[in-house]
Order: C-alpha cells, then sequence, then structure tokens
C-alpha cells in the first residue's frame, strides 16, 4: 500500500510515497527541522570544539510542543516539584537537552536528505535496520508535535475519524493518523 511500509522479502522495511506524500513528508520534517532549531555551533562560523563543551538548557522550553519532545526527566509534567526534584530535573536537562535535540534534528534531517533522493517524482524507500529506527524516531516526533498542536488526549483520538470536512483541523489531522499509520506499518515491518 502506498504510503505505508511494508516488509521485504529480506526482512526489511520498503516504503512507497508518490510524490505528494514525499512533498507533505518532508515538508513536516523541515518544520520540525526549524521547530528543534540549530543547535549549538549550529550558527555560520560558530566554533565546533566550544559546542562540544556547550552546556544545555536548564528550564523546561515554553513552548508546549518542545516540552513534550524534551519533557523533564523526574516528576510528572503539570505537577509543582519540590525544589529538589527540580534541581535534579535541570541538572539532567542542562547535560542532556543538547545531544538529545541533535539526535532529532538528525534523524529528521535524514528523512528529509531520503525524501530527496527519491528526485520530486516519489518512489520506493527501502531503509536498513539502522536506518528504520532513524524513522521510527523521526515519524515519532512528528506525531508527538502534531497530537500537541492538536490538544489529542487519549479520551479523544477516536474522534478524530468523525470530523467534518469543514474543521479547519482536518488537514493537521490528517497528517497526525497518516503518521500514526505509517509509524505503526514500520513498527510491524522491523518485527514481522
Amino acid at each position: 500500500m502506498a504510503g505505508l511500509f511494508e516488509r521485504t522479502r529480506d526482512g526489511g522495511a520498503a516504503i512507497a510515497l508518490d510524490q505528494v506524500e514525499a512533498d507533505i513528508l518532508r515538508s513536516l520534517e523541515v518544520q520540525m527541522l526549524e521547530l528543534i532549531g540549530p543547535g549549538p555551533g549550529g550558527e555560520p562560523g560558530a566554533d565546533p570544539l566550544a559546542a562540544l563543551f556547550a552546556e544545555g538548557p536548564t528550564e523546561m522550553p515554553g513552548d508546549p510542543a518542545l516540552a513534550r519532545l524534551f519533557p523533564d526527566a523526574y516528576g510528572d509534567p503539570g505537577e509543582a516539584a519540590d525544589p529538589q526534584t527540580r534541581a535534579l530535573a535541570a541538572e539532567f536537562r542542562r547535560y542532556t537537552e543538547l545531544d538529545l535535540r541533535a539526535r532529532k534534528r538528525e534523524d529528521a534531517l535524514f528523512v528529509v536528505r531520503s525524501l530527496d533522493s527519491l528526485g520530486g517524482d516519489g518512489g520506493v524507500l527501502s531503509p536498513t535496520d539502522d536506518e528504520c529506527r532513524r524513522w521510527l524516531g523521526a515519524l515519532n516526533d512528528l506525531r508527538l508535535t502534531i497530537g500537541i498542536r492538536l490538544e489529542v488526549t487519549e479520551d479523544d483520538e477516536q474522534g478524530l475519524y468523525q470530523l467534518p470536512d469543514s474543521d479547519e483541523r482536518k488537514p493537521l489531522v490528517m497528517a497526525y493518523l497518516w503518521l500514526g499509520a505509517m509509524q505503526e506499518s514500520l513498527l510491524e515491518a522491523m518485527t514481522g
């Protein structure tokens, strides 16, 4: 089926995307790259050695989508934590968030480059096992971000299938559902 992963005869995974599907997915990944940002050393002329020793932020991002992608390590989101727990979370974030951002950026960029390799005509991509994990991470990040933007909860996810065409959220909901199906098909192909 086009737009979803299938298990190949050799035990790998493959996805056939038409040009429109590839363009939509590429656009979403580029937006993810913009949301995550360039990271330390990403600016032209920046010292790459200084980026190795850069410390990350200590506060959770203010954007709800970024807060979901980079949650606190301790405590439940939204709950008031005691000062010691907040200090531990800040310390953990300071030493881990930059690497996590870099990995998410690399996964999204990998998917963009994979889609670019199709040459604008659509086609079939057959990622290796390691590349499948990168695809899975990138798809998960997109789905989480869109879910936050749509304010999706487990209770109302089924209701997304019944949205009228006139609902302005419909295109984003369709992308959210497609990404979920794509993610599920990739998992099935990987574990098949």
